[in-house]
């Protein structure tokens, strides 16, 4: 992870922020020696979501806690998806 002072990064804003977007790097933002925030790509919380939504998932399987769930056929219905 990349770190970079608040007041030196305010003139590389663009170029930090580019790089966490396409490069999928961390910027780590920080204020008198203290990381105070980051910058990441929109990916990469996206896959954090995902992965903690099968986790949420598999610990509801396992304690039998998921309840009904929603046909196949329902879920392409709603999604405008092709009958099998």
């Amino acid at each position: 992870m990349t770190q970079i002072a608040i007041s030196a990064a305010r003139s590389q804003l663009g170029d930090l922020v580019r790089r966490a977007a396409h490069g999928r790097e961390t910027i780590a933002l920080t204020d008198h020696g203290h990381v105070a925030a980051l910058l990441v790509s929109p990916q990469v919380i996206e896959d954090l979501e995902d992965a903690l939504a099968v986790a949420d998932y598999q610990r509801r399987k396992a304690e039998g806690t998921l309840g009904d769930g929603i046909p196949m056929a329902e879920v392409r219905r709603r999604l405008g998806l092709k009958q099998k």
